[in-house]
């Protein structure tokens, strides 16, 4: 009796314990040096899965080797990391927790609040690498992204799902183009997602306060990996600012992503790459520097209705050297982009700024991705920027001009100075077209050239102040009536009269 009694309790023991063990495969370190472990044992470890190395320390398995070994690089603190640790794979593709907290966020790739702020909730958790959506998917890039600077939307305009490269030297305002042009979505629905790779964290500090005190950290994301964190982070940071880019497309939104910058990502992937012994090639970069771009842009992209119809627009930047633009990284990024803004030296030194190369600059989408009021007034424009370039290089060696010659190049001499623009003072779409008209139509032919801004200024008050049904008709038709047109030309004739403070001979 007793011994049924002992049978009975004992099954019933049984019957109520869950005997499912967590299997999880174990290796540990037999070499760390730099950032890189070699591990023994994961032998069913995935490419990019996340392992945990001890006790809350993880790294990213990139190297899938013979005998079972794992190159894997650490994420994080590595001071506590010895030979002969145990590692656990955990089963998980690198990903990042999104949720819409995170707009507004300082956050590093892999999710965590830089800010100071409580963690972020996630909603969703996207995966850092992920195939790009398939042609099917997509639609032609025809709704302009407006810049709010004059240069690139008359010029080089930048439509929704491009991916638009903006290159040039080291301080010649690369970084505050593509700020400028986050600062300009503040009245719109774009989501803006602004990476950094490699800077200094004050300069990460003071872009943040910048984004807060113009309210545009309100609809924007900061993905930061100073120059002062692992490569590992600085290669993983604009592969975690398009997931989370992913998340909102996904919604049917629109966001901008700026990568800056990309030459700086290309070298802590170099670093990386060195450090698990991947052969190097030209420049000492691995053989797969160009797919590593490659397939971060193409996820860049305008979905069509079946699919949401959101769209990812991307910013790349790209540092060169003396100007040049046949170099490894620049050569690789301008073919994978579908144009480029082109910023020079020269230029900025001269006190055009934006400092913009208008002749070696380029949108492959063009005027696709203009509003057709721009469309009116800026064909003529490049056209007269156009000959202004070539005649001012002609003009060089010659002194005796005839009068034609002349005057357009007095007249892009003007233009010239009407593109000039303060970076963090974006110009709205009808504002622009306004400005535009006046210069190609030669209502500033007689302004004095240094004075021009200051016209410009004054002219875009008086016409807010008492013709801003003007404005409000660009806006709704999105082109220039007729009618809106014959009254333009009067307002700038009485406006010209009316100020002479700014005509030759004043």
């Amino acid at each position: 009796m007793a011994t049924s009694s002992y049978l009975s309790s004992l099954t019933q023991l049984i019957d109520n314990t869950d005997f499912t063990l967590e299997s999880r495969v174990v290796g540990q370190i037999i070499s760390f040096g730099d950032g890189v472990a070699k591990i023994s044992g994961l032998s069913e470890v995935r490419a990019g899965e996340i392992v945990e190395v001890g006790s809350g320390i993880f790294g990213l398995a990139m190297n899938l080797e013979k005998n079972d070994q794992v190159g894997v690089v650490i994420l994080g603190n590595t001071t506590e990391i010895t030979t002969g640790m145990e590692v656990r794979g955990t089963g998980k593709i690198l990903s990042i927790g999104v949720s819409d907290e995170i707009i507004g966020r300082t956050v590093d790739p892999l999710g965590r609040a830089l800010d100071g702020k409580p963690a972020i909730v996630p909603d969703k958790y996207e995966l850092l690498e992920k195939v790009a959506p398939g042609v099917m998917a997509r639609q032609s890039v025809s709704e302009p992204l407006q810049t709010g600077i004059k240069a690139i939307d008359a010029l080089i305009p930048v439509g929704r799902g491009q991916r638009e490269l903006i290159i040039g030297d080291r301080g010649t305002g690369k970084s505050s183009v593509a700020l400028g042009a986050i600062l300009n979505q503040k009245k719109g629905d774009m989501i803006c997602v602004y990476v950094t790779i490699g800077q200094k964290r004050s300069y990460i500090s003071q872009t943040t306060a910048l984004l807060e005190k113009r309210g545009a950290m309100e609809y924007t994301v900061m993905v930061t990996a100073s120059a002062s964190e692992a490569a590992s982070l600085q290669f993983l940071a604009p592969y975690a600012g398009v997931a989370i880019a992913e998340y909102f497309l996904a919604k049917g939104k629109d966001v901008l992503i700026v990568y800056d910058d990309l030459t700086k990502h290309a070298q802590a992937y170099r670093e990386v790459s060195l450090l698990l012994r991947r052969p190097s090639g030209r420049e000492a970069y691995p053989g797969d520097v160009f797919y590593l771009h490659s397939r971060l842009l193409e996820r860049a992209c305008r979905l069509n209705k079946e699919h949401g119809g959101g769209s990812i627009t991307a910013l790349p930047i790209i540092e060169t050297q003396a100007n040049d633009i046949s170099a490894f990284i620049p050569t690789n990024v301008i073919s994978i982009t579908d144009g480029q803004i082109y910023l020079e030296t020269d230029l900025f030194n001269s006190g055009q700024k934006p400092a913009i190369n208008v002749g070696t600059s380029v949108s492959r989408v063009g005027s696709a991705a203009q509003i057709k009021a721009m469309k009116q007034v800026a064909g003529s424009l490049k056209l007269d920027h156009a000959q202004f370039r070539e005649l001012q290089a002609f003009s060089q060696f010659s002194s005796d001009l005839d009068d034609k010659t002349k005057k357009q190049l007095d007249r892009g001499v003007r233009i010239n100075e009407i593109l000039k623009q303060g970076w963090d003072t974006p110009l709205t779409v009808e504002r622009q077209v306004v400005s535009m008209f006046a210069a190609v139509q030669g209502y500033l032919d007689n302004v004095v050239a240094a004075k021009v801004t200051s016209w410009e200024a004054a002219f875009l008050s008086f016409v807010e102040s008492q013709f801003s049904h003007i404005f409000e008709s660009i806006v709704k038709e999105q082109k220039l009536v007729e009618d809106n047109e014959k009254e333009l030309r009067e307002v700038l004739t009485t406006f010209n009269e009316m100020h002479p403070e700014f005509m030759i001979g004043a």
